[in-house]
């Protein structure tokens, strides 16, 4: 066989392998390898000098220093005396958790789901716990809570607005198309843009509409000064930005839907509402769920809103897990950069995969 047929036969067999290649090398260039990296730093303490750099082991202290240590107030909150509603809802997650477990114990045991559901229970328990000793006990939590907030309440607001939009969108209306685009313009803005025009509109005593505020009685109040009210404002520009995702991505589950499904439950004397939720609901259901795990996962991300239109003010009240580790990386602290990094990934893999296995994989079972 000659080298040309030898070398043609060689590129039919790995040709597959060579157009990978590029993709997977860039992979672990710009994903694996930062990975493994702040892994390491993790676990280490760097001090920068005047000709590079200093790489310690330092064992588990930067987690420690996080979870238990000086910065447990930033990530976890302020730990004192835990009010009675914080005892009785404590008391309570905890034993709806046991029962949880219980129930699956007693139903279909397995070594696997319960391992997994274990993991879940302790993290539903400690963010349970942390809750009833900060938000219901007076006292004010730290990043992870505000996180947390960002992520139930916005991503509900979202996934509400987004959804009736959409099914509204789904029906022949007059002008849907027009709306289509209209609702979808938000997500083409970069976050940071998002972050100034809201920051500029919030503005009660120099924004384009400070006579507004001052119309309706709040043109003193300073919105950036009070905790609740900044996270509230923030959650509107997430919100407005990110509803367009649900938009299309529900408009084309609603549009999926068989007519022919609706025509007949409407033939046989369904209420819109009846065929609704008998019908249009569990057909979309898989994919609302996906579109929430999609939207949890980026929340759960957030850094740039609360950077530009609070920078974490007043306080931490409005800073994210994410901006409190680019704050550590700012400082030159990387190692408690890394650590608030992998506790992050860690808090999102555990609630996303629980969501996944309890709620989508849960539907899917009892659908078959």
């Amino acid at each position: 066989m000659s080298r040309n047929s030898a070398l043609n036969e060689w590129l039919d067999k790995n040709m597959g392998r060579i157009f990978l290649a590029p993709a997977v090398t860039l992979i672990l260039i710009f994903s694996i390898f930062p990975l493994i990296a702040s892994l390491i730093l993790a676990f280490a303490r760097v001090r920068f000098t005047g000709g590079g750099f200093k790489v310690r082991f330092a064992g588990w202290r930067n987690f420690d220093k996080q979870l238990f240590g000086s910065e447990q107030f930033h990530l976890l909150g302020t730990f004192t005396e835990i009010s009675v509603p914080g005892w009785l809802f404590g008391l309570l997650a905890t034993g709806g958790l046991v029962w949880w477990m219980v129930r699956y114990v007693r139903s279909r045991f397995t070594w696997f789901g319960f391992i997994g559901r274990l993991i879940t229970f302790a993290m539903a328990l400690g963010l349970s716990w942390m809750f009833a000793a900060t938000l219901l006990s007076g006292n004010p939590f730290g990043t992870v809570g505000t996180t947390l907030f960002y992520v139930i309440v916005g991503c509900g607001i979202q996934f509400v607005i987004g959804t009736a939009l959409a099914f509204a969108c789904s029906q022949t209306i007059r002008g849907s198309t027009y709306f289509r685009v209209i609702f979808f313009v938000p997500m083409m803005i970069t976050p940071i843009g998002v972050g100034y025009i809201f920051r500029m509109m919030a503005d009660t005593t120099k924004g384009p509409f400070a006579n507004v505020w001052q119309w309706v009685g709040l043109g003193e109040f300073a919105w950036a000064a009070d905790p609740w009210a900044a996270r509230v404002f923030i959650i509107v520009a997430d919100s407005w930005q990110w509803i367009p995702f649900v938009f299309i991505m529900m408009l084309a589950a609603f549009e999926s839907v068989p007519r022919d499904l609706g025509e007949a439950a409407e033939i046989d004397g369904a209420s819109r509402w009846q065929s609704f939720w008998e019908i249009t609901w569990p057909h979309v259901l898989p994919i609302a769920a996906t579109v929430m795990l999609i939207r949890a996962i980026e929340a759960f991300k957030i850094v740039d809103l609360p950077n530009i239109m609070t920078s974490g003010g007043p306080g931490i009240a409005t800073e994210s897990v994410s901006l409190q580790a680019y704050y550590a990386w700012r400082a030159l602290d990387l190692g408690q950069a890394s650590a608030i990094a992998y506790i992050l990934l860690f808090i999102t893999v555990v609630i996303c995969v629980s969501f996944f296995n309890l709620v989508v994989l849960a539907r899917v079972r009892n659908q078959r």
